[in-house]
């Protein structure tokens, strides 16, 4: 590997850029160029917009949790559904964008990693609907508790690949997938799933998943005629939440709120360091390496968290707070069964602090929840943590 330099662009104040090999920094720095070329390219964007409507089934709601809000008194929630896209969560948003970059490059394999399965499974389900070979990276604990996702990838023709080095988890899966790329980058697109990694990735990923807030602006002031008093979000790399803060940012009135697991706690604890080719604040242990982490969310289970969130946590323009996996798991509950919708665990960390915040408001402010998935996936797992 040469020594550590960073391109000139990609930074969020001193965090991103991409600390890469050369003959990787060349592949990504051709994948910027694309970038740039197709992302605004008229024709590009109707069939980005084509596919999200007829196939990912956009615009999803912003639905009023009534109950909700009655049984907690002070703001009103809204939950903005990224639960009821194609696939079950906002990961297919960036999957057809970047499959359709993809396309354009003329790759012929594309290579994905996933936590807790779902960015595997959009992955898997595009590239079954484009017809082109995928392979998913996923650390070896993540296939045990989401072993239903597996299958789900694994029906749709896609290679599964467990990672069982360091902890087998989600960490691991993108060592492997970016291993993979150095090898194999004339012919493979890395459709990485996060907001994470080294410029352009944050970028193409945060352009896609913004999709989310630009809807969710329009339709809040459809409904009540003023914007937000908060937008919460859960964080892990942070595809999520930068895409529900994306269209706010330039808001100052608008809170924009990131809830982490209180057991992997890198905005809250994190210093800036380098990981997987990317500055961001880093969970780091005693030998200056990433730290272990575990949550009950395995999408959640990074030890860093995406560059521009990074920035966002210094400049004080977003709040990042942690909930306990008890918090999660007792809002995964009282969301289903209040408003009949079961969240991903993921999401029921932002339903968590949701759930503290509106009683310290008034009726007058409005909360937007971004529920980022819905909980299909975790049901046996949270059966098998509420019966133990």
């Amino acid at each position: 590997m040469r020594e550590q330099s960073v391109v000139e662009t990609g930074f969020y104040g001193e965090f991103g850029g991409s600390f890469i090999p050369e003959d990787l920094q060349k592949v990504l720095d051709h994948l910027a160029l694309e970038f740039e070329k197709y992302k605004d390219d008229p024709e590009f964007q109707r069939e980005f917009r084509f596919y999200l409507r007829e196939y990912v089934g956009r615009e999803n709601p912003l639905t009023e949790a009534k109950n909700l809000t009655k049984k907690l008194g002070g703001a009103k929630i809204y939950l903005k559904r990224e639960d009821l896209n194609h696939t079950g969560a906002h990961k297919i948003n960036n999957v057809i964008g970047q499959i359709l970059l993809a396309k354009r490059m003329g790759a012929t394999r594309v290579i994905a990693e996933t936590g807790a399965g779902q960015h595997g499974v959009a992955t898997a389900t595009a590239c079954a609907m484009f017809d082109i070979p995928c392979t998913v990276y996923m650390g070896k604990v993540d296939t045990e508790r989401q072993a239903l996702n597996v299958f789900r990838m694994e029906l749709l023709g896609a290679n599964v690949v467990p990672v069982e080095k360091g902890q087998g988890r989600l960490k691991d899966a993108v060592d492997a997938a970016l291993e993979d790329l150095v090898e194999n980058y004339q012919n493979t697109f890395y459709l990485l799933g996060s907001a994470v990694g080294p410029h352009p990735y944050p970028s193409i990923v945060k352009h896609f998943q913004a999709v989310i807030s630009e809807e969710s602006k329009r339709q809040i002031l459809e409904k009540e005629g003023k914007l937000p008093t908060a937008v919460i979000a859960c964080v892990g790399g942070g595809s999520n939440a930068i895409g529900a803060f994306a269209h706010y940012l330039n808001e100052p009135n608008v809170r924009l709120i990131g809830a982490e697991p209180y057991e992997a706690p890198a905005m809250t604890e994190g210093v800036a360091a380098v990981i997987h080719g990317f500055k961001c604040l880093t969970l780091l242990d005693d030998n200056g390496e990433p730290k272990p982490t575990y949550s009950i969310a395995a999408g959640l289970d990074y030890p860093g968290v995406g560059p521009e969130h990074s920035y966002l946590k210094t400049t004080g323009r977003a709040e990042y707070v942690t909930v306990t996996a008890d918090e999660a798991l007792e809002a995964f509950q009282i969301l289903s069964k209040t408003e009949g919708i079961i969240p991903a665990l993921e999401s029921a960390h932002a339903i968590a602090h949701a759930i503290r915040l509106a009683p310290t408001l008034t009726d007058e402010d409005i909360i937007i929840v971004n529920l980022s998935g819905r909980g299909d996936k975790d049901v046996n797992q949270v059966f098998d943590l509420l019966n133990k």
